[in-house]
């Protein structure tokens, strides 16, 4: 389901960095583990196609993702890979269920406010379902933010950091609500992070 070979990227002032094959199997789970600075941001970003590799190859679901052109990446992205992040994201001035209408656009897929109620169901949000961001919990965005990442059934789910800033429970629930979402639909899930709780949770890992 992910396979990088000769993968690289240079920065401004020739700073560059170069990363190990890689391939992880449909349904696997892998943290990623590294300190500040190690790349582990940056790789999610190529695996998402957010970035644009300098060189190697980026196989993901069958797709090399590293050279696709960005509007072509972009659509690719929305329709078989989730993301989340640290911070949600979230627009603030949609409510849960327009912000999820706005995954659904940017995917370049019609509206389905069934599968949107039926998402947001299974992530416990349907009494936030028109509440704006400011009105919920930072547990609660997050949930948000995983129910948007899960929308288009994702066949890869990258997550950056997603515990970073949450306390023990909320960092067990969120952890949790990923793999079990992972399982669901048969996903894919790459968690890069620097936090040691999750190891406990998540074996098998990567270093970089």
């Amino acid at each position: 389901m992910i396979d990088t070979t000769e993968l690289s990227i240079e920065f401004a002032g020739g700073r560059k960095l170069t990363f190990a094959p890689w391939q992880l199997t449909q349904g696997e789970v892998s943290l990623l583990i590294g300190g500040s600075g190690s790349g582990k941001t940056t790789l999610i970003h190529l695996l998402a196609g957010l970035r644009q590799s300098s060189s190697g190859n980026i196989t993901i679901a069958g797709a090399n993702l590293a050279h696709m052109p960005k509007a072509q990446a972009d659509r690719f992205r929305g329709r078989y890979i989730g993301l989340i992040f640290q911070q949600p994201h979230l627009l603030a001035s949609l409510t849960v269920t327009q912000n999820l209408l706005a995954a659904q656009y940017f995917a370049g897929l019609p509206a389905n406010s069934k599968r949107i109620a039926e998402v947001i169901a299974e992530l416990n949000l349907s009494h936030r379902a028109d509440a704006f961001p400011h009105q919920m919990s930072q547990g609660e965005q997050q949930r948000a933010a995983i129910a948007r990442a899960m929308l288009n059934q994702p066949r890869v789910i990258l997550a950056d950091e997603p515990t970073a800033s949450l306390d023990d429970d909320n960092c067990q629930a969120v952890a949790n609500l990923l793999l079990l979402q992972a399982a669901r639909y048969k996903a894919t899930l790459v968690i890069a992070t620097h936090d040691g709780r999750l190891k406990n949770l998540i074996p098998k890992h990567r270093c970089l």
